[in-house]
């Protein structure tokens, strides 16, 4: 991303935003509520439109395009309240659609191995999940496409410290297969567990941009926008 400016009306929410994330490298948005964190990511989805700007992916223009053909590139998103299809089991969720670049990414087989807790509930509806299976279902989902970003939105939030550590493993494991990340989140620590890089959003302005061992120094920078 550089220089994007996003509005929500009349109100300009990302100002001249830029942020670079490097292929295999996770990446966090740090910030507070109303920071402009979840407009960023809607912004790289194509839901909201941004007035200038650039975003590229593997060097391809992706701004302004509609959300279905983002993703159709390669970028999947997993939003904070997850959305996946309650009335359908787990395994219904996971193999439909097969969308992004409109080649499979993950099997079946590689999907159960990674989440063995969903396919003990292969055949359970969605609204029968735990909220940390159905963060795992909607992580899966995106993972059985093929993809080169994936976008997590408060992947933790709700979650017990258990769950939490879970999904940090999930995440890691992605990592490892060569995927690239952004990941949204408020749970510091558990950010700079897992990640290799850190940006923090400041009334849609980025004010920091360091690597996770300088970051995790910081604590000054951690008080003034974190409140740590």
């Amino acid at each position: 991303m550089d220089k994007i400016n996003t509005f929500y009306g009349d109100i300009h929410i990302l100002k001249g935003l830029s942020l670079k994330i490097e292929k295999g490298e996770i990446a966090t948005l740090l910030g507070r509520n109303g920071a402009g964190k979840t407009t960023t990511v809607k912004t790289i989805m194509g839901i909201l439109c941004p007035q200038s700007g650039a975003i590229t992916l593997s060097g391809e223009s992706i701004a302004g395009l509609p959300p279905h053909k983002i993703a159709r590139r390669g970028v999947g998103f997993v939003p904070e309240d997850r959305r996946i299809f309650p009335s359908l089991t787990v395994l219904e969720n996971i193999m439909y659609p097969v969308w992004g670049t409109g080649q499979e990414g993950w099997s079946l087989e590689k999907i159960f191995s990674f989440f063995p807790a969903l396919k003990a509930r292969a055949h359970h509806k969605g609204s029968q999940l735990s909220g940390g299976e159905q963060q795992m279902l909607a992580i899966a989902r995106v993972l059985r496409a093929k993809m080169e970003l994936i976008l997590l939105d408060e992947p933790t939030e709700g979650l017990a410290p258990l769950l939490i550590r879970s999904i940090g493993e999930i995440i890691q494991g992605i990592k490892k297969s060569g995927l690239t990340i952004l990941l949204i989140e408020q749970n510091t620590r558990f950010a700079t567990q897992y990640a290799d890089r850190h940006y923090i959003l400041h009334t849609g302005e980025i004010v920091y941009s360091e690597t996770n061992e300088k970051f995790k120094e910081d604590h000054e920078i951690q008080k003034k926008y974190l409140g740590i």
